[in-house]
């Protein structure tokens, strides 16, 4: 690939599994979101609500975040939530990420959008690498 095009696929998504255990409590990845009209590389994450709290969202959401600047263009990721989702936003600033803005949209009242910038992070893309 061209340095600045996009990497063609455009949806990764794991399984997120108990290492003890081998359970499946949830997913993480980067799926390609409409974030206030621009298709935006966002990196989500569900974890079962009986997990909320023990850090697996941040585990899983800090490895797609350093495996998507490893392996893809994209010069940044995105998170949104419901302004409301706390918990949602505090983990994308947990993996560095930080308040883009809020805007108004049917499904969630207002959404909140956390972003982080691969320049942001002080690696160049041999860094990754």
């Amino acid at each position: 690939m061209e340095s600045g095009e996009l990497c063609p696929v455009r949806i990764w998504l794991w399984a997120v599994v108990l290492k003890e255990t081998g359970e499946f409590i949830g997913d993480c990845g980067i799926t390609i979101q409409n974030i206030d009209g621009e298709k935006l590389p966002e990196i989500g994450y569900h974890i079962h609500k009986k997990y909320w709290r023990h850090g697996y969202a941040k585990e899983a959401a800090k490895a797609v975040r350093d495996w998507a600047f490893e392996n893809t263009d994209y010069p940044s990721l995105y998170s949104y939530c419901k302004y409301t989702n706390e918990a949602s936003y505090k983990t994308a600033e947990a993996i560095g990420m930080h308040f883009d803005k809020e805007y108004p949209d049917e499904a969630n009242k207002i959404t909140h959008v956390s972003v982080i910038h691969r320049a942001a992070t002080g690696k160049t893309d041999e860094g990754w690498k």
